[in-house]
């Protein structure tokens, strides 16, 4: 059998270790997982019944078009229904987008490091992938424009972006937009938008209708809490839409995670919540590393990078074996950091105080 040749230089994605084998592998009762950037608040209550209601319509297929969720995103988001994408998590429209856009006879532009589905599914579609070095783990937007030709068909803006938290200012995302060619799908990754605090955020979705060549994307993954579910969606003019629908599967998103997520909608106060607690989670890491003064990148996700100054994986693995699993740097370009999902308020306490231990030892 002939596989495609640039699949055979990827690797499948690597989760976090689960929760069960740590567990085993440390002989340990409790073990808490920081790594996956998931809501320590768990989904709505009526996510949960919207769930249990729809459990007799299992033998049914969804309904491939999403249409009530449509409408509700729709309402919730200020566009029309045609404006929107649905996918399995926001990962399915990062394929769908390259699927659609993408050949070996073209590019894309992206960060490094960010999100690494981007670069995977151009590795795919036999893109080539341009990567611009963060600077201060922000973009550089700059020069990301001098990166594009007329074979440029999609750039990436991860904000917040992941691994570092930090954003793009409306301003800065004003500027660079005017000067992107019109011919190159901009693609801005808003899957922490919910958590963001930052006055000077741009509020995108005003933007599409002076930018038809801007798509937004979003999920109900992360404050929602619906991780496991698997809904994201893209936000853009309806003939872009219109024109890469076909590449996405049919009956992509399931009828309870469709129903779970139009209940998340309906239950504000909750996101909301988790939201000001986050933000209070994130004190704690700040605090901590002032206190210890090490690096860190302010945050606006759930979640923070911090630089321990040494190898990643030895901070990792020393917090593995006490039943906190976090993410190693060094699978993220990052090789003296962790990124530490931000979790309720005695979880941030309790490894706070295992990595003080370990850092003043």
């Amino acid at each position: 059998m002939q596989i495609k040749e640039q699949l055979l230089s990827l690797k499948p994605y690597q989760p976090g270790k689960p929760i069960e084998e740590v567990k085993k592998e440390f002989n340990l009762t409790k073990v808490v997982k920081l790594a996956s950037n998931e809501n320590p608040y768990g989904c709505s209550k009526k996510a949960k019944q919207a769930i249990l209601d729809e459990l007799d319509q299992l033998a049914i297929y969804p309904d491939g078009y999403s249409a009530l969720l449509r409408t509700q995103v729709a309402k919730h988001v200020g566009v029309n229904e045609d404006e929107l994408l649905f996918g399995n998590g926001s990962d399915e429209v990062v394929q769908i987008i390259c699927r659609a856009l993408l050949s070996p006879q073209k590019n894309t532009v992206m960060a490094t490091p960010t999100f690494p589905q981007y670069k995977h599914n151009a590795v795919i579609e036999g893109a080539e992938i341009r990567e611009v070095p963060l600077v201060d783990g922000d973009h550089n937007l700059d020069e990301m424009l001098t990166k594009i030709d007329e074979n440029t068909t999609v750039l990436w803006v991860c904000t917040p972006n992941n691994p570092t938290g930090t954003y793009v200012k409306k301003q800065e995302l004003l500027d660079f937009l005017s000067k992107v060619p019109k011919h190159v799908l901009v693609v801005v990754d808003e899957a922490y938008y919910e958590y963001v605090v930052a006055e000077d955020y741009p509020q995108t979705v005003p933007l599409l209708k002076d930018y038809p060549n801007l798509m937004i994307l979003r999920t109900f993954s992360k404050a929602y809490g619906l991780a496991a579910l698997r809904v994201g969606y893209g936000i853009a003019n309806a003939d872009l839409i219109r024109k890469i629908e076909p590449a996405r599967e049919p009956f992509n998103t399931s009828r309870v995670a469709q129903a779970a997520a139009i209940a998340a909608l309906e239950d504000p106060a909750f996101v909301s919540e988790c939201s000001d607690k986050n933000k209070q989670g994130l004190q704690q890491f700040y605090q901590f590393c002032e206190d210890l003064k090490l690096e860190f990148y302010s945050s606006e996700g759930n979640f923070i990078l911090i630089d321990f100054k040494r190898d990643s994986d030895e901070v990792f693995n020393a917090l593995l074996k006490k039943g906190y699993i976090v993410r190693s740097g060094n699978a993220l370009g990052f090789p003296t950091h962790l990124r530490i999902t931000v979790g309720t308020e005695e979880q941030n306490a309790e490894i706070i105080e295992i990595l003080k231990e370990f850092v003043l030892e």
